[in-house]
């Protein structure tokens, strides 16, 4: 690996080598849901915090202050309101990304969906222009297609964590299996660094915690975690319940005792 990479990976993994990033990109995908109406100042909120990293779309880049968070360019796009809604295309390259500053860059893929080929041909793409400049890639794997029964099921998400490495990711982001032995498997065929999707709105505050405390005891490099903190009625203090747990080791009702739900 470049010394170039190196130096920007350090902004994202910490000097554990681990990291709570979170991805704002949704208002591409969603448009612009609560918690992502005013971008600065849920990006004010999320630094108070803690946040290791920001995953934003070039727009808001250039907009936003991003302070002294790891700032992750977001090059792939579709909303949800095509017919085809799986099928992300680039809409950023990586000397663009440089431009704004960025310390990475991310690239979505949709494991198993029908346009998998042309979401893989961007993801080589990609990862060789990384190379040339020296940036860190994280590539979102999610397994989503007519032969998934279940995205979340060991296999798949192994597969999909595994595609993303083979093809020259620095860092993947993929779906937590539910349970530490399952992920474990996943962590250890995949030979760099994992961080796990937070998904839908987790009903609880605990639900949450758990989840994240389970994957970095199965091996996790950390969070990529958007709706979850940043639709939490206090996104500061979820952060800073995440990063003890991921940086500091914290138990989940220590976490909790953060976000004020235990005394």
């Amino acid at each position: 690996m470049n010394e170039g990479k190196n130096r920007r990976l350090k902004r994202i993994l910490k000097s554990d080598n681990h990291t709570v990033i979170v991805p704002m990109d949704h208002g591409v995908t969603i448009g612009p849901v609560k918690g992502i109406r005013n971008m600065q100042e849920i990006t004010t909120q999320l630094l108070a915090g803690g946040v290791d990293a920001l995953i934003l779309h070039k727009g808001m880049a250039r907009r936003v202050d991003t302070g002294n968070a790891g700032l992750i360019v977001h090059l792939s796009a579709i909303s949800s309101l095509t017919p085809n809604s799986y099928n992300k295309i680039q809409v950023c390259t990586v000397a663009e990304a440089i431009r704004l500053g960025a310390d990475a860059v991310s690239v979505h893929v949709n494991v198993g969906a029908q346009d998998e080929d042309k979401m893989l041909a961007t993801l080589g793409k990609v990862a060789e222009k990384c190379d040339v400049y020296g940036m860190p890639l994280l590539a979102m794997m999610y397994p989503r297609g007519p032969k998934i029964s279940s995205e979340h099921a060991v296999d798949v998400v192994a597969h999909a964590a595994r595609l993303g490495a083979e093809l020259g990711a620095d860092i993947i982001k993929t779906n937590y299996t539910g349970d530490v032995e399952t992920f474990k498997t996943v962590v250890e065929s995949c030979p760099v660094p994992v961080v796990i999707a937070g998904g839908p709105k987790c009903s609880t505050t605990e639900e949450l915690l758990q989840m994240a405390n389970d994957s970095v005891k199965a091996g996790s490099a950390g969070f990529s975690i958007g709706r979850n903190v940043f639709q939490h009625e206090n996104p500061t203090l979820i952060v800073k319940a995440l990063a003890a747990i991921v940086h500091q080791g914290a138990s989940v009702a220590q976490a909790q005792k953060i976000v004020g739900e235990l005394r």
